[in-house]
């Protein structure tokens, strides 16, 4: 039998949830589909991940961080542990353990979701299954020996867990250099091979970048206003939240020992190659980082408020191999990024840009109605993926459910 429910939503973490959230308050009747747990994405990210910002952007309707270290970075499990009381707080209509196989027309003015447990029915789907859904490998990678571990970022736990011998970690934004941290940090000879990435200082005279980026239009950015669409996958900044938070960008991870390489080509008979544009990428992260200071210098001037001191970085040394032998590696990691994984099981192929994000408005499909998205990136703003911006869009969301 197919089950009839008025407004289903897929996936079962922070946009979700809010959405959810908002739904619940409004009094209307929902039904989550989690195909694991709740907060199953920050379930699966490495032992030692912290958030990147700090607690304070933790602000999801009616979910706010209400603990006593606003400005420290909650580790993985305390971040999984919020959002499960977050859902349990309003009884969060979650079916756990319900995997969606497919979505596509039904007669009349109905979706209909297949699932492994069955058939459901509704007029409304929102499609909240996060920013970071199909795992991107550059070219070349079949070139590399097959007795190499090579795995996905999201495949990666713990320096313990991989073969022994050096690593060859491929993609530099926050997850490359993270991963690149963790593994130096537990004796590993790391390889970086580096692409173009913003970095931003984790502190500006004791007061974290966040906190000055927020006061800046920067994260109420839409897509209009990127130069191309393509845009969208720029790399975040390089910084982290472990031990407390600090630096961490190409400049740091050299001086602490992790060898920089040119981004990665391929691969051949044992041989890694790379391109010669270290010191590009290097000047790439420190023009946005120079974009981002000129911000804040914009932001405190219209604000009547003196600048805070943002020396530029100093100089850089691009001495990068061009190629590698992989004798004695043990484990090859790509953290390249992530692309949309949308088309692979929804049944509406032009529902969907060129590069497979949703062609919507407000989180809303112009091409098919009654479905919806939560959680894409610049689904209405730079922020609309984040802790710190999902609340604003599921109100608009609910709303928009609820007129309808």
């Amino acid at each position: 039998m197919t089950e009839d429910v008025g407004v289903v939503v897929v996936g079962a973490g922070q946009a979700g949830l809010s959405l959810s959230y908002e739904l619940s308050h409004a009094g209307v009747e929902h039904l989550i589909l989690e195909r694991d747990r709740v907060g199953a994405s920050w379930r699966g990210r490495w032992d030692s991940f912290c958030l990147v910002t700090p607690n304070w952007t933790v602000q999801l309707p009616g979910g706010r961080y209400e603990g006593d270290d606003e400005n420290g970075f909650m580790p993985r499990d305390e971040v999984v542990a919020h959002l499960v009381r977050y859902a349990d707080s309003f009884r969060a209509p979650v079916r756990e353990g319900v995997d969606v196989l497919g979505l596509e027309p039904d007669d009349g003015d109905r979706l209909l979701l297949r699932t492994s447990s069955g058939d459901i029915r509704a007029p409304h789907v929102i499609v909240a299954t996060g920013a970071y859904q199909r795992p991107h490998r550059p070219p070349g990678v079949d070139g590399l020996q097959a007795s190499l571990h090579i795995i996905d970022a999201d495949e990666y736990s713990n320096p313990g867990a991989l073969p022994p011998g050096k690593v060859l970690v491929v993609g530099s934004g926050q997850t490359g250099c993270q991963i690149a941290e963790d593994l130096f940090e537990e004796g590993r000879q790391v390889f970086l091979a580096c692409g173009r990435a913003p970095w931003l200082p984790r502190r500006i005279e004791d007061r974290d970048i966040v906190a000055w980026i927020v006061e800046t239009p920067f994260l109420e950015a839409k897509l209009a206003d990127l130069p191309s669409p393509a845009a969208r996958l720029i790399a975040n900044m390089q910084t982290t939240g472990r031990d407390g938070g600090h630096d961490l960008h190409y400049r740091t991870l050299q001086a602490s020992g992790v060898t920089l390489l040119g981004h990665f080509e391929g691969a051949e008979d044992g041989v890694a190659y790379f391109a010669s544009d270290l010191a590009d990428s290097v000047r790439f992260g420190d023009a946005r980082n120079a974009d981002a200071c000129g911000l804040i210098r914009t932001s405190c001037s219209a604000r009547g408020i003196a600048a805070p001191e943002m020396p530029p970085p100093a100089p850089f040394e691009a001495d990068a191999p061009g190629r590698l032998k992989l004798a004695g590696f043990g484990a090859v990691i790509f953290t390249s990024g992530f692309r949309p994984d949308y088309t692979r099981w929804i049944r509406f192929s032009d529902a969907f840009d060129e590069m497979g994000f949703p062609r919507q408005e407000n989180g809303s499909s112009t091409v098919v109605p009654g479905l919806h998205f939560m959680g894409v990136h610049f689904q209405r703003k730079r922020k609309s993926a984040t802790l710190l911006g999902v609340a604003e869009d599921a109100a608009i969301m609910a709303e928009r459910i609820v007129a309808n």
